[in-house]
């Protein structure tokens, strides 16, 4: 028997996935469908989300109520990481992170909260897991570069 179909379920994306691909897709429809706001995994999308997350630490939201809308968000950026690098979630403890290709680990949903508190940024998370290249696999210049 050998490694492939022993384990196919590898062989697609690692079951660390499950939980973040979903919470990026929630993240993706609630913008579309309430906020008017289309996210297309790209890496300019993350300039957007991060003002966005701005508006809200501006607008004294408090963090219990966003606590969810900023996984969302990271997730999202997240897995535009995963798009642009060929990244996988990993999970340890019900935290979910990245290990890009290069062995580097990042936690976009961590960074989301750091947005929030004002000292973070996905756009940036994402082009410093990328790399300083300035562009990226799926299309464009990542916004800053």
């Amino acid at each position: 028997m050998n490694a492939t179909s022993a384990n196919p379920i590898r062989a697609t994306r690692p079951t660390a996935a499950t939980k973040p691909v979903r919470w990026a897709a929630d993240t993706v429809a609630t913008m579309r469908e309430g906020a008017r706001l289309r996210l297309d995994y790209s890496a300019q999308s993350l300039w957007r989300v991060d003002r966005l997350i701005e508006e809200i630490r501006r607008e004294g939201v408090p963090y219990a109520a966003v606590h969810t809308v900023l996984r969302g968000f990271g997730a999202y950026a997240g897995e535009v990481v995963v798009r642009c690098t060929g990244a996988e979630w990993w999970e340890t403890g019900g935290e979910h992170w990245l290990r890009t290709p290069d062995g580097r680990l990042w936690d976009p949903v961590d960074e989301a909260r750091r947005c929030y508190a004002g000292d973070g940024s996905l756009r940036l998370l994402c082009r410093e897991a990328v790399g300083r290249r300035g562009s990226v696999p799926n299309g464009g210049e990542i916004a800053g570069s």
